[in-house]
């Protein structure tokens, strides 16, 4: 039976307040959602701010101003995703928040040694390491929302974080340009880590939502069974599959964004309006997901949202075949918009479809999830990007494959398409 949006708001309540007895209720929904989307937020900032000032990174290093070196700096960020499947393992052991209490040092202590790094193989370093923070910090958040919520409930949840997340990339550009015209780089790349510590400071409002009970040993032959439960789920791998090749799409275009806009078509002053105009977009179809599988179910919502992905990514590939590259800028970024939108929409109900089969290995499911679509996602994003240097046609043939092979995996998906249970 379908849940009206009230059950949703007092369900939530009761997860955040009451999911481990004896303690203390403390956290209403409206603030554990906005934590939620807070501590997600934190890998969003940890990119967006920083795009801006590559200019003056590639400066201060010596670069070219052709350079892709700099796409590196969100490649090896994205790349220290890795370390979810060893923080899934240890969350399912010992609970979500001390895991989440390792990663914010992590991600405080490498976002620093990043701004103050005298080369780019160290800050690469550096950078790895505030991936890893930001890995635990995001895995746990999605593990601690599926300790709480399953399937289309947990799908609108989620849209609901991503809807107030997606306003990082509108916002974060112009604060880093802000800051730019009154600082260094240097300062850019602080501020995440200090935003940071202002919300790992909110997060000890916190309650477990692991209970003792449903934790599991740390025994090899656990561990083993754990891990081969979710690589065996069919249901698993396909969702997840399709967050992976959706996210080296996403992954490329954010970490070669300020090529394209400043170099590629060499309008370097629109780079923030372009990149906050295709952010609040995102936001808008967050938000329109969130109703979408509320109305229709998140599997039936998915297949039309890759429908339209594809379809876009086949007339932009057109149009680039036709008329060279690269294409009408404008043509491009309006496409481009629409791509990222629906990336961002699809993700929700990924990885609620994703996790609904998982259970009591959520900590595992949700690291496996995120190592997947962050480590493997970013590093076939890179090599888009590496072949990105006078055009954007393997970004676009990229987007069109990409296209072509979700849907496939989303269509051969057999299963009746009756919306989960709320």
């Amino acid at each position: 039976m379908k849940k009206t949006e009230s059950e949703v708001i007092v369900a939530c309540k009761t997860a955040t307040t009451g999911d481990v007895p004896g303690k203390i209720r403390s956290m209403k929904s409206f603030e554990f959602i906005a934590l939620s989307a807070c501590t997600m937020t934190l890998t969003a900032l940890g990119i967006d701010i920083m795009l801006p000032a590559f200019a003056e990174v590639r400066e201060h290093f010596g670069l070219s101003s052709g350079s892709t070196a700099t796409a590196q700096i969100i490649v090896f960020f994205f790349m220290g995703q890795v370390a979810q499947i060893v923080f899934g393992i240890f969350s399912d052991r010992f609970g979500r928040l001390p895991i989440i209490r390792i990663g914010f040092p992590l991600y405080i202590i490498g976002g620093i040694a990043a701004a103050f790094a005298p080369n780019l193989e160290f800050m690469f370093v550096a950078r790895f390491v505030a991936g890893m923070g930001a890995s635990a910090i995001f895995m746990i958040t999605i593990a601690g929302v599926r300790d709480r919520f399953a399937g289309d409930q947990m799908a609108r949840i989620m849209s609901l974080i991503f809807t107030v997340l997606l306003f990082t990339p509108i916002l974060a550009p112009f604060f880093g340009m802000a800051i730019l015209s009154v600082s260094s780089w240097q300062m850019v790349f602080l501020t995440p880590p200090l935003f940071a510590i202002v919300v790992f400071l909110w997060s000890l409002r916190l309650k477990e939502s692991l209970p003792q009970e449903k934790r599991s040993s740390l025994k090899w032959k656990n561990i083993g069974e754990s891990i081969r439960k979710v690589l065996s789920n069919k249901t698993f791998l396909r969702y997840t599959g399709i967050t992976t090749i959706l996210f080296a799409a996403l992954s490329s275009y954010i970490s070669s964004s300020e090529r394209i806009v400043g170099e590629i078509y060499g309008k370097p002053a629109l780079f923030a309006w372009i990149f906050a105009g295709i952010g609040l977009l995102m936001s808008f179809f967050s938000l329109i997901n969130s109703y979408l599988s509320s109305r229709f179910g998140a599997r039936l919502t998915i297949k039309w949202l890759l429908v339209v992905y594809a379809l876009t990514a086949g007339l932009l590939l057109l149009l680039t075949l036709i008329s060279g590259d690269p294409p009408n800028m404008l043509f491009f970024f309006i496409a481009v918009a629409l791509l990222m939108a629906i990336n961002i929409a699809v993700e929700p109900n990924s990885s609620a479809l994703a996790m609904e089969p998982m259970g009591d290995t959520a900590g595992m499911a949700s690291s496996v999830y995120g190592t997947s679509f962050f480590f493997i996602g970013s590093s076939l994003g890179s090599v888009i990007s590496h072949f990105m240097i006078l055009g954007v046609f393997p970004l676009i043939l990229g987007f069109f494959v990409i296209g072509l092979i979700t849907v496939i995996l989303v269509f051969t998906d057999r299963r009746p398409t009756n919306r989960s249970p709320a």
